[in-house]
């Protein structure tokens, strides 16, 4: 074979790997974003059924104030969350008092009575299994974007373009990763 075609097909090989090579990363990246947004827009349900939660536990639990007050400020901190650590630490903060919430109306048997509590718990549970799965596939997806950023040959491409690796939707607190502890005693868990 003659060099003058082997030089431009190796030439058109590398052109045609690092196009492949930028859109992939373009790619991840754009499905990192998506699945972020998926976990916003559930955070966003979840909070948004708050106040009516809070209005009909309210009546029930005006001793309980603190409960209240938890989840209240839960979703506040939510609100002015400006990146994926704190977004991630309010939603830790809210599963904890929303879960506090729920044991305290166990000591109120018109409270778990009453449709409207039932109809939002329900509602609650649904929406918590979402942003469970949803966090799952934005870690997957961000580890795929962190092993492309990452890994060579695509890395020299991920510089050059600025793509950077991303963090993870993680549990922060060492509480929130220890096993509950469950007294079979009393019948609650800690």
């Amino acid at each position: 074979m003659d060099s003058t075609y082997i030089i431009p097909a190796v030439l058109i090989l590398i052109a045609l790997f690092f196009i492949y090579s930028y859109n992939r990363l373009v790619s991840m990246r754009n499905m990192a974003d998506k699945a972020y947004s998926n976990i916003d827009t559930l955070l966003q349900k979840r909070f948004d059924l708050v106040p009516n939660l809070v209005s009909t536990v309210k009546g029930y639990m005006e001793h309980e104030r603190e409960v209240l007050e938890a989840v209240t400020r839960a979703r506040t901190q939510w609100l002015n969350a400006s990146d994926i650590k704190e977004n991630a630490g309010a939603d830790q903060t809210a599963e904890r008092a929303i879960k506090s919430l729920f044991a305290v109306a166990e000591n109120y048997p018109d409270l778990k009575a009453n449709q409207n509590f039932m109809m939002l718990q329900e509602e609650l549970a649904g929406i918590e299994n979402k942003i469970a799965y949803a966090r799952q596939r934005y870690n997957r997806t961000v580890m795929a974007l962190n092993t492309m950023v990452q890994r060579f040959p695509t890395n020299l491409i991920a510089r050059l373009f600025n793509f950077e690796t991303r963090d993870y939707f993680a549990v922060e607190s060492e509480q929130a990763r220890s096993a509950p502890e469950v007294d079979m005693q009393g019948g609650e868990s800690k």
